[in-house]
């Protein structure tokens, strides 16, 4: 890493929307050119951003990362339904506000996603342009619920959005009883060189720690040993209930966005993704681009990273470091009209 890809990282935490959330700060050394805002998924943290930030920043860019509702160091509601769209919009909206901004480019993975793209079709104006990361917008399924659809993919094999939602606090219960194991299988699972669809060879009843392969010793290639007990230690702490209630949220998030199936977003969109990445490949139809075209036509870019599964931030860290700030120069440039 140079010099000037240190980490420089302020921790702060304020109150929004009922909660107290937590969120780092990098600022480039310079004139600040755009902030951008990078949203986690589960089971992730503002962490999962951390080879990111600093190559942001350095870039000339103010970089904040939070710890999404329910995980890391922002608080963790127990009921469910406090993960609506309704509220998840306004821990956005909220950060915004704190941070005395009229607007952002907001980058997400995962949950941190969905949660940016519901925020570009309900408040296009507060919204500078999005980054999507692995899973794209598309339309929903009008006629059946997600979690109706999952547990019943569920009855047939181990499906782990079946295992989070059916018997309530099982998930939870086993997850926090052993994080680090579930952790270093859940993490090799999703990348490259591990296999999650080894899991559906397992029957309904398995608990998900006892469905992934055995992951071998670490330091891996792009994982250090260091870096697995950031997330063993902060989800050991706060337990693992808030990050699952975003699974048991599914199918209230899905009424909710029935309001938002017509609505087309003008805010400029550019997506990456990875090649190996199990949700790309099985969750998101046959073509996933042209579905998130469908809500965001204004889609600039898109890039796939090779070898790489859904962990891409860490197996593939200075490619998504590249491809985030050529996205980040290409809105600026557009924004100021210098664009080539």
């Amino acid at each position: 890493m140079s010099q000037n890809n240190k980490p420089n990282w302020r921790h702060h935490w304020v109150e929004i929307n009922k909660l107290q959330v937590h969120y780092v700060e990098q600022r480039p050394v310079g004139e600040i050119k755009e902030t951008i805002i990078l949203c986690h998924g589960f089971p992730h943290l503002w962490f999962s951003w951390h080879r990111q930030i600093p190559a942001l920043a350095a870039a000339g860019y103010r970089v904040i990362a939070p710890d999404m509702r329910g995980m890391g160091q922002t608080s963790a509601p127990e009921q469910a339904s406090e993960y609506t769209v309704e509220n998840t919009t306004k821990d956005l909206l909220g950060l915004l506000d704190h941070l005395a901004l009229n607007k952002a480019v907001f980058a997400g993975l995962d949950f941190g996603a969905f949660s940016i793209y519901d925020l570009a079709l309900l408040h296009p104006e507060r919204v500078t342009a999005i980054i999507g990361l692995e899973n794209p917008a598309a339309p929903q399924n009008p006629a059946i619920s997600p979690l109706t659809e999952y547990q019943a993919m569920g009855e047939q094999h181990f499906l782990h959005i079946a295992y989070f939602t059916q018997e309530l606090g099982r998930a939870d219960r086993d997850l926090s009883e052993a994080p680090r194991e579930f952790f270093k299988k859940v993490f090799w699972a999703l990348s490259k060189d591990g296999n999650y669809f080894d899991c559906f060879k397992h029957p309904p009843e398995t608990a998900y720690i006892d469905a992934m392969n055995e992951a071998p010793d670490l330091p891996w290639s792009w994982l250090s040993e260091m870096e697995l007990e950031f997330f063993v230690s902060e989800y050991s702490r706060s337990g693992f209930t808030g990050g699952l209630n975003w699974y048991r949220s599914m199918d209230i998030k899905w009424q909710e966005r029935k309001a938002l199936e017509h609505i087309v977003s003008a805010v400029p969109a550019y997506f990456l993704g990875s090649e190996q990445d199990v949700d790309l490949e099985a969750f998101h139809g046959d073509d996933p681009i042209s579905l998130m075209r469908k809500s965001f036509p204004d889609l600039r870019r898109v890039e796939m990273i090779a070898n790489a599964g859904h962990m891409v931030q860490l197996e593939k860290s200075c490619e998504v470091n590249r491809h985030l700030i050529s996205f980040m120069h290409d809105i600026v440039a557009r924004k100021t009209g210098h664009s080539r």
